[in-house]
């Protein structure tokens, strides 16, 4: 049997239709990409990157000072 080592790193793409269902899941980004052609609509993610990944600030906001308004 084959040792799979060098596939830990691996991404997997994930064609996603314009309804949001994932329509196709490949580990090559190219196929990925042939696939989405036939979509219209439809757009090429990796798995566990999310495409449009808001980017938040991880240190909490700190109380507003009695008496102050804000």
């Amino acid at each position: 049997m084959a040792c799979a080592c060098g596939n830990k790193n691996k991404g997997k793409f994930q064609v996603i239709a314009s309804n949001g269902k994932t329509v196709f899941t490949s580990g090559s980004k190219d196929t990925a990409d042939g696939v989405a052609k036939r979509y219209p609509g439809s757009k090429v993610e990796e798995v566990g990157k999310p495409a449009t990944a808001a980017k938040t600030d991880p240190t909490p906001a700190a109380p507003a000072a009695p008496g102050s308004t804000p």
